[in-house]
């Protein structure tokens, strides 16, 4: 099974660019930060299961077939870490500083959904947000901007 959805992985998310690889990549990163998220709270609702499905759609263009794969993929990948590291570290090589942010308020988006801001929730944003070198302030702003 396994072998199945990396098989359909790639051969659905092949890019024409040389650096497919590296985009692949960084959608499985911040898809399993997504997931994390979303299991944080140790409760899965429908509505962070959608708000994942509306920021893959907003943020990547894949057919619904590919976000499947791309959510299986990343599930597997969350269930395996033992780290963030590994996930922060190729988002930090490629995303710029504003891709970042709206990364942190995406992890917010999540995290508000169920109206419940969940402390293992605001620990784990506040963490990813450290490991991706987000200033403070702008962490802080982006908290604002999806509470608000």
């Amino acid at each position: 099974m396994l072998n199945q959805i990396k098989l359909f992985f790639e051969q659905h998310l092949m890019l024409s660019a040389p650096d497919e690889s590296s985009e692949e990549k960084l959608q499985l990163a911040t898809v399993v930060l997504f997931l994390e998220m979303m299991h944080m709270d140790d409760k899965v609702e429908p509505k962070e299961q959608e708000i994942i499905l509306s920021l893959i759609h907003q943020n990547f263009s894949l057919t619904v077939e590919q976000t499947t794969a791309l959510l299986a993929l990343a599930e597997q990948q969350r269930i395996q870490a033992t780290d963030y590291f590994q996930f922060t570290s190729l988002i930090n090589k490629e995303y710029s500083l504003k891709q970042k942010i709206g990364l942190i308020e995406a992890l917010w988006k999540i995290a508000f959904v169920d109206g419940i801001l969940d402390m293992d929730e605001e620990y784990l944003v506040r963490k990813i947000a450290d490991l991706l070198y987000v200033p403070h302030t702008a962490f802080i702003l982006a908290k604002n901007r999806v509470a608000g």
